[in-house]
């Protein structure tokens, strides 16, 4: 391959590790919204993908890429290798898969090379703790999974990464807020490249202009895109006589829940928190029972309990709730339906009287216990930090986005916006993080318990009263845990 087409590969999939995109690398593993199983590389999110286009790079964007990288450190890589524990590749596949700019500049850079070490999403931890018990020295793992923190810590498998980069460096500035989210003990944990909104929500621009009702983006703008206008614009539309149908999405208890801002389990820092008797969390359940009480969330059991995201295209659903991997594809393969220029997208509402939380993905790299290569693995950390952040990489990005996904700069400009406020306002539950028992009662215990009871006809008084004692006492436990894990 000649030089310009490998500099193109990198350069492609900057939209994933660009605050442009919120490629999904990982599911969420029984958050709903994917299937790990389909996950196989940085460019292949869902089984619908389309294929990677191996355009020569324009002279301009090559000369790019070159002055970027005056950014980074001038260091020698004593030891070049950088070893990668995940169910994917990082790097270029044999059926042309793209490389992402971080890894484009690491090589250049550094001389530095990404050796991947496979496993399976179900064995993922297992797998990890075999080889850092064995001393093999895994340098870094997927921070995008929310099941990573705080157990991975208390497991021995994760070490703080504080002493390997400069928190006040330029390069880092964008994701330093974030790296707080998973702090303990005073020390940070994950090399959070860039963060984006876990969801947002999809609508027909066409639908909404049919049915006579304010856009929501105009909404948003106005500062009035909220739990209010979206419930009122949903009683307005949803009429199953008419086939007119509201809410969809399995991503959509959790984005809905994790906008007002308080998740199930959080860190203050030191300490594991449970927040299921905060009024924060009973509002937000309140909210969702009282959406589906109105009707207005899609009945997905008169539909062989799936989606019917189709719907969309035709104009018989208002809201699609959803990452945003699901438009960074071939418009064609849109489970949607909905035509390009017709797609509008939106923050999730949060409560009128509250900030705009987001569910967030922090996407980077857990630093795995015994590194072999810590420094490498920082420097290959802030370079994709760097190819995040540059206003003269993302702009090859945004071309990438128009010519790839037919994205209109309308649709650039909104979904960098909508991460930006993620990354202003984020949130994100630690329930998976502590413990299988723990996730099986908030967030990944099915359609009548925690999370996702409410949208689904639980009351919410109920369901609380019948895992709070239960979920103190798990937390607690996993809090000892780890409070013994970080005075050792």
């Amino acid at each position: 391959m000649n030089s310009s087409k490998k500099i193109f590969a990198g350069l492609m999939a900057i939209s994933m590790v660009a605050g442009l995109t919120a490629c999904n690398n990982t599911s969420d593993g029984g958050e709903g919204g994917g299937d790990a199983t389909e996950t196989t590389t940085a460019a292949t999110t869902t089984a619908k993908t389309v294929a990677v286009n191996t355009e020569e790079l324009k002279e301009e964007e090559e000369d790019t890429l070159e002055s970027v990288m005056e950014q980074l450190q001038d260091v020698e890589l004593e030891n070049k290798t950088v070893k990668w524990m995940a169910h994917y590749d990082i790097n270029p596949s044999s059926s042309g898969a793209s490389k992402s700019v971080g890894l484009e500049m690491f090589e250049r850079k550094y001389g530095g090379t990404i050796e991947w070490i496979p496993t399976t999403w179900n064995t993922r931890y297992d797998d990890l703790s075999t080889k850092v018990l064995g001393g093999e020295g895994v340098d870094i793992f997927p921070g995008d999974d929310v099941a990573n923190f705080p157990k991975g810590i208390i497991s021995g498998m994760f070490q703080p990464i504080d002493g390997y980069i400069d928190l006040n460096s330029p390069i880092w500035q964008n994701t330093k807020s974030a790296m707080d989210l998973y702090s303990f003990g005073g020390k940070h944990y994950e090399f959070v490249t860039y963060v984006t909104a876990e969801a947002l929500v999809i609508y027909n621009k066409s639908t909404i202009e049919a049915q006579g009702l304010d856009d929501p983006w105009d909404l948003y703008e106005a500062g009035e895109w909220n739990w209010d206008t979206f419930k009122q614009m949903l009683l307005d539309f949803v009429d199953e006589d008419s086939d007119q149908w509201g809410l969809d999405g399995f991503w959509t208890e959790k984005a809905l829940f994790l906008s007002a801002g308080v998740p199930f389990v959080s860190s203050d820092g030191q300490h594991i928190v449970n927040n299921i008797n905060d009024a924060t969390v009973e509002k937000a359940m309140n909210y969702q029972y009282d959406l589906f009480t109105n009707g207005l969330v899609f009945p997905r059991e008169q539909f062989a309990w799936s989606e019917q995201p189709a719907m969309m295209g035709d104009g018989r659903q208002l809201f699609y709730i959803v990452g945003s991997w699901h438009i960074e594809a071939d418009p064609a393969t849109w489970a949607t339906e909905i035509e390009p220029e017709d797609l509008g997208i939106v923050p999730v509402p949060s409560p009128a009287d509250s900030d705009p939380w987001q569910g967030v993905k922090l996407n980077g790299y857990a630093l795995c216990k015994g590194a072999a290569n810590p420094q490498g693995a920082a420097l290959f950390a802030e370079c994709n930090a760097l190819g995040s952040t540059d206003e003269a990489a993302v702009a090859i990005s945004d071309r990438k986005a128009m010519d790839d996904y037919q994205w209109s700069q309308e649709i650039i400009d909104k979904n960098k916006e909508i991460n930006e406020l993620a990354r202003q306002y984020p949130v994100i539950d630690l329930s998976s993080g502590c413990s299988t028992d723990i996730a099986s009662i908030t967030t990944d215990g099915g359609d009548q318990i925690g999370m996702r009871a409410a949208l689904h006809g639980y009351d919410w008084a109920t369901t609380r009263e019948s895992t709070a004692d239960v979920l103190d006492m798990l937390v607690q436990e996993v809090d000892d845990q780890l409070q013994a894990k970080l005075a050792e």
